[in-house]
C-alpha cells in the first residue's frame, strides 16, 4: 500500500511541477502584463495545489498543515492577481493590441 501512495504522490508532484513550469513559460510568452498575471496565477495555483496534494500522499502526517497552506493559497492567489491587474490598469499600463475587451474600462478609482 505504501508503494502505491508513493507512486500517486510522485505523479502528483510531477503534474504540479509541470503546471509551475507552464506558468513560468506563460510569464515569458504572454504579450502584456494582464495576460501574464492571468497565466501566472492560474498555473501556479493549480501547480502548487497539486504539489501539496502530492506531498500529502508522501507524508500523510503533514496533511493538516498542507490543507491549511492550500486554503490560504486559494484565498490569496486570486485576490493578489486581481489587485495587481487593477493597479496596473489604474496606472495606465498599456494593453496588447490583441486585447478586445476591457472590463475595467468603467473603473472610477483614483488615479495618481
Amino acid at each position: 500500500m505504501g508503494a502505491i501512495l508513493d507512486l500517486i504522490g510522485a505523479l502528483l508532484l510531477l503534474a504540479g511541477t509541470s503546471f509551475l513550469l507552464l506558468g513560468g513559460l506563460g510569464l515569458v510568452r504572454m504579450p502584456d502584463i494582464y495576460n501574464r498575471i492571468q497565466a501566472g496565477t492560474k498555473a501556479t495555483t493549480l501547480g502548487t495545489l497539486l504539489s501539496l496534494v502530492g506531498v500529502g500522499f508522501l507524508h500523510p502526517e503533514w496533511s493538516l498543515k498542507l490543507l491549511l497552506i492550500g486554503v490560504f493559497l486559494l484565498f490569496t492567489n486570486p485576490l493578489s492577481s486581481q489587485v495587481l491587474a487593477r493597479a496596473a490598469h489604474r496606472t495606465g499600463t498599456r494593453k496588447s493590441p490583441a486585447t478586445v475587451v476591457d472590463q475595467l474600462e468603467d473603473d472610477l478609482g483614483e488615479r495618481p
